[in-house]
């Protein structure tokens, strides 16, 4: 359990280490991306037909 904590913890820094090295302009167009799609998903309506064999 303590070594899969280890593992996580070193996996967070790793990821927040490589989210600093990105610019500005990287990191404005991975938001901009991720709300159109939040966007998109929050107009969704999902419906269910179902399948009918011919």
């Amino acid at each position: 359990m303590e070594n899969q904590k280890k593992q996580f913890d070193k996996a967070e820094l790793d990821l927040l280490k490589e989210g600093l090295k990105r610019s500005y302009k990287e990191r404005f167009e991975m938001a901009t991306r991720l709300y159109k799609i939040q966007q998109t998903m929050a107009k969704a309506n999902i419906s269910h037909k179902p399948f009918i064999q011919k």
